[in-house]
């Protein structure tokens, strides 16, 4: 296998000092994180980027970038830095696209990781190397990539159907799907050399994304068109009726304020009004 180039040496140091500035600092996580919410109605776009460089704890971030280690030279080899880095960030902001459009009425939804970034660059190699073998993580076997990746794609179905934890497996296969496809446009003859392979993988993947935008009361998941966990609850509702709510207690602070003086208020009034101040600024 090829030795792992230094852009990713670079990312992964990267990856580990933004996301230990984030288990520390709860203010800083909070808002470089993807968030439905923050994304669509107050337009920060950078957390499709800034997201994919926190984790959740060490265990997340030492799984992301060993995958990223051990994936990464075939890719940075075969196409160069340039093909190297398209995928790379092709996957993540892709991955976070399809999250995004998925739960994009689910505004409190959020999410960190390199999970598609990484699954861009398994799945790059996947289509580049089909037959190379892979090693379990401390366990003296190896399987053939294509395995791998058939076994992730199906592994994400079961995680995006069950909801057991909070992991952002649609970004991974959207992630997944973008390298792969990315791979193939820049080395077209890999195509004709693994298309049976190739198929095996994109076929459950791509149908898969197909029936969880179309059709996911079949697989009981919340997402743009059903919501089997929660009351169905428009994004931009919430953020009317939240506004509402805001510009209520305003008015009545105000309204305290006429009556009995600024020193009247309490520590949370005072804040509540300098905080509307500077959003109407």
């Amino acid at each position: 296998m090829p030795t792992t180039g230094i852009i990713t040496l670079i990312l992964i140091i990267i990856n580990v000092i933004v996301s230990y500035r984030g288990f520390k600092d709860r203010a800083f996580f909070a808002r470089y994180e993807f968030e439905v919410e923050k994304i669509l109605i107050y337009k920060d776009y950078k957390r499709l980027v800034t997201s994919g460089f926190l984790h959740i704890n060490w265990m997340h971030l030492i799984f992301n970038m060993l995958s990223l280690y051990f994936f990464s030279g075939v890719v940075e080899v075969t196409l160069g830095t340039l093909g190297f880095i398209f995928i790379y960030f092709g996957g993540l902001i892709g991955g976070h696209l399809l999250s995004l459009f998925i739960h994009r009425h689910q505004g409190d939804y959020s999410a960190v990781g390199a999970s598609g970034a990484v699954s861009a660059v398994m799945f790059a190699s996947v289509a580049l190397y089909p037959n190379m073998g892979i090693g379990m993580f401390f366990i003296p076997i190896s399987i053939p990539s294509w395995l791998y990746a058939l076994l992730f794609v199906l592994f994400s179905i079961y995680g995006i159907r069950s909801r057991r934890n909070n992991v952002g497996h649609d970004a991974h296969l959207g992630g997944a799907l973008i390298g792969m496809v990315l791979a193939l446009i820049m080395q077209p003859s890999a195509f004709a050399r693994n298309y049976p392979i190739i198929l095996l993988i994109l076929f459950p993947t791509v149908a898969f994304i197909y029936i969880i935008i179309t059709r996911p009361h079949v697989l009981l998941v919340d997402n743009l068109f059903f919501r089997q966990h929660r009351d169905y609850y428009n994004i931009d509702h919430q953020y009317n009726a939240q506004r509402a709510d805001q510009q209520q207690e305003v008015d009545r602070i105000l309204d305290k304020i006429s009556k009995k003086g600024m020193r009247s208020l309490n520590r949370k009034e005072r804040e509540t009004l300098k905080s509307y101040s500077k959003k109407v600024r």
